[in-house]
């Protein structure tokens, strides 16, 4: 399963609530539109194309044919807001219907507290709803999701290991009732509460993307999510059956198997290297890749860079569909919420995402009917494993639709 970080297909009914302007909300179609003013031609994007996403999307530089066996369609996010740790555990079943929403400003007696008896110093940044830790540490809401799903303590690199920076982290987790709490070290082009701003429903965070940590390198993450059943979620059914579980790029931070292997990165290239060296180990395994580059280029509301990676994508997709030859093997890939480059700010968006199947050996095209949630996807994935869907917390396979 390759999942490209941000890809959207379209908004979704309800995406312009939060943000009006998000109902016309459009990654694919975007990306694609800027790419041909920019590069004067279109974005070649063949192996997606193969894949079926012309059958998910209309834009007309996407092929409306495709010669492999596939089954295409789109899924619902079927969780709150638009993010990737909530969009990562709902597709391998987690049931994120009851994601808690809070600012931390509503909650910063109880995190001061427990700071301090961990040990820390702790105080408010200009007597805001921002801690200050240790001197270098930033609490504060997280920018680029909705209004209250995620957390985040951030600091430079220079000032602070990251071991530090998450040891902060993990004292404000077992206070914290958001859907995650990220940690977060880089380098970035200045001090960091000159880049502290007011965001959307009364927020207020460091402004990552502005601050350099994307650009400048050297980025270390650690998603430290809300408490879930993990041994209901499909990585852990996998692992069960004795089905080997390899888990890469930002996948392998934020989803639980303790027998899974491991491969986190960033740079698309390393992602696309150890998915292609899982998919070529002998026998059957459940992989699961992000790849974050295409979501970063969102945040950093740069269409261009999304058609870079998006064509890089697809040569590591053309890649593993000739591995991919044997008539009870599947490629998926899907996404995990949008985030449209040309919107006008750097959030992700509220979009449906493409659900692209590979089916070697299937006879025709099979045009799959809306999922009403990324749960449907874990669950079809689980089937085609030979697992019962059933035994995930939430999700029910993707009935077939017909033929094109």
């Amino acid at each position: 399963m390759v999942v490209l970080d941000g890809f959207g297909v379209g908004a979704m009914p309800d995406a312009g609530v939060l943000r009006p302007g998000d109902a016309e909300a459009d990654t694919c179609g975007h990306v694609l539109d800027h790419a041909r003013e920019a590069f004067g031609r279109p974005l070649r994007l063949p192996a997606l194309g193969a894949l079926g996403l012309g059958l998910v999307h209309p834009h007309p530089d996407l092929a409306r044919r495709t010669p492999l066996p596939v089954a295409a369609g789109r899924a619902a996010l079927g969780y709150p807001g638009a993010d990737t740790f909530a969009g990562h555990q709902t597709m391998m079943g987690a049931d994120f219907s009851r994601v808690t929403v809070a600012r931390l400003g509503e909650h910063l007696e109880e995190v001061t507290e427990a700071l301090s008896a961990a040990g820390h110093r702790v105080e408010p940044l200009d007597g805001g709803p921002v801690l200050v830790v240790d001197g270098g540490v930033l609490v504060h809401d997280n920018l680029e999701a909705d209004p209250g799903i995620n957390w985040n303590a951030s600091a430079r690199l220079d000032d602070l290991g990251f071991d530090a920076i998450l040891a902060v982290a993990r004292t404000v987790r077992a206070v914290a009732p958001v859907a995650r709490v990220i940690a977060v070290g880089g380098h970035a082009d200045g001090p960091l509460p000159g880049f502290v701003r007011a965001g959307d429903g009364g927020t207020v965070g460091l402004d990552t993307p502005a601050s350099g940590f994307y650009r400048n390198g050297g980025l270390q993450v650690r998603h430290l999510g809300a408490e879930l059943d993990h041994t209901r979620q499909l990585p852990e059914l996998a692992a069960r059956a004795g089905v080997p579980v390899t888990l890469v790029g930002k996948a392998a931070d934020i989803l639980a198997c303790e027998a899974a292997v491991r491969r986190p990165a960033v740079p698309t290239a390393d992602v696309l290297a150890h998915t292609l060296e899982a998919a070529r180990a002998p026998g059957e395994a459940l992989v699961v890749a992000n790849v974050q580059e295409s979501d970063l280029a969102g945040h950093q509301r740069d269409p261009e860079r999304y058609a870079r990676i998006l064509e890089q994508v697809d040569a590591g997709l053309a890649a593993l569909v000739a591995l991919l030859d044997q008539p009870g093997d599947r490629l998926v890939v899907t996404g995990d919420h949008g985030n449209d480059p040309t919107i006008g700010h750097a959030y992700h968006t509220r979009e449906y995402v493409p659900v692209l199947i590979h089916r070697p050996g299937a006879p025709g095209v099979e045009l799959l009917p809306d999922a009403g949630s990324l749960a449907d996807v874990g669950a079809t994935a689980a089937a085609a494993l030979g697992l019962d869907p059933a035994a995930l917390a939430n999700g029910t396979r993707i009935p077939e639709a017909g033929v094109v």
